[in-house]
């Protein structure tokens, strides 16, 4: 017991000359990194990169702190970030990696890892939605499972959706009506659910014609209740009405510019524009709505604007830019700050 005591005391006394003695570092400016380069005029500009709470001025308490040292300290950094999701200001990532979803709030200045509600890990966390009501929506691969962590919640809670699933992976939330789209992976279907679960149509079969999918992954849902689909193995985009009809699509395999070859995320901006971000090419390409290249942002690498196997991208209502940047262990942050053309 004295022996404990004494290590408690010790460990006090150094974290107290440590907060005494610590210097806090004076930010080093960095040249603004824009695409396209000048001449051109700017489109995109990179923010910053977060891989733990500090990053985001999120710091651990000073008894946080010792139990840290005490006790071992729960790893809150990034390992293999997939989705990045925002709800009213906390930034929420899937992280298979860490078996969980960090979430990030900066104005209250807490940080957490979520599992389950029984405690069980979240094996793999792929998919990420925003609710209505601040909510987020997760989906697991391997649990083939849809879970929610509600506003303010310590856990994530699996939800009833009355039907099937094999392996749920992308997943949006229809903003007029409060419903489910989720993409079922092994299953190449596209699932739309209303607000209490209850399904309403399965969209696909296996295939590469119009409204069929090969391995379909991630989507999105923009503010008009447009769906575009990562149809991953036909290496192309497509893009459905709210009602789940057939509107269009693009994309193709190769290695030229505005090809697909390992799409994962995809989003789109207020102005229109379609954001693909491709793991293979280590990129993030910027189409209009007819599919033509506009912008192709990064490349392999671990310095700001570089990537090494991105996966999903998520964009805020102010043009605001999240990408896991998987096997960097983090998530870059961008703006579109170009006009609406």
């Amino acid at each position: 017991m004295c022996g404990f005591t004494a290590r408690i005391a010790l460990l006090l006394f150094a974290l107290l000359l440590a907060a005494c003695a610590e210097v806090v570092p004076r930010p080093v400016a960095e040249a603004p990194l824009l695409w396209p380069p000048a001449p051109d005029p700017p489109r995109i500009a990179h923010v910053m990169s977060f891989a733990q709470p500090a990053d985001l001025g999120i710091q651990r308490g000073f008894f946080q702190r010792i139990a840290d040292a005490l006790f071992g300290g729960s790893e809150s950094r990034l390992q293999r970030p997939m989705a990045v999701v925002v709800a009213e200001g906390v930034i929420y990532v899937a992280d298979p990696g860490a078996k969980g979803v960090h979430r990030f709030d900066r104005a209250s200045g807490d940080y957490a890892l979520l599992h389950a509600v029984d405690g069980g890990a979240l094996p793999s966390p792929v998919g990420l939605a925003a609710g209505a009501a601040g909510e987020v929506y997760v989906t697991d691969s391997v649990l083939a499972a849809v879970f929610v962590i509600k506003r303010g919640a310590r856990a994530a809670e699996r939800i009833a959706l009355r039907a099937t699933l094999k392996q749920p992976t992308g997943i949006a939330v229809d903003r007029a009506t409060g419903g489910l789209y989720v993409v079922d992976t092994a299953a190449h279907q596209l699932l739309m659910f209303d607000r209490s679960g209850e399904l309403l149509e399965r969209i696909g079969t296996r295939g590469a014609g119009d409204g069929e999918f090969n391995f379909p992954t991630l989507l999105w849902c923009n503010a008009q209740g447009r769906l575009y689909v990562t149809d991953s193995l036909n290496f192309r985009i497509q893009m459905f009405d709210p009602q789940g009809r057939f509107v269009g699509k693009f994309g193709q395999s190769g290695d030229g510019a505005g090809d697909q070859l390992r799409q994962k995320g995809v989003a789109a901006d207020r102005a229109g524009h379609i954001y693909v971000i491709d793991a293979l090419f280590n990129a993030m390409q910027v189409f209009d709505e007819q599919g033509r290249l506009l912008l192709s942002v990064g490349a392999l690498g671990h310095e700001r604007g570089e990537f090494w196997l991105p996966a999903g991208i998520f964009i805020g209502d102010d043009d605001t830019i999240y990408v896991a940047d998987s096997f960097n262990r983090r998530v870059q942050v961008f703006r579109y700050v170009g006009g609406a053309g």
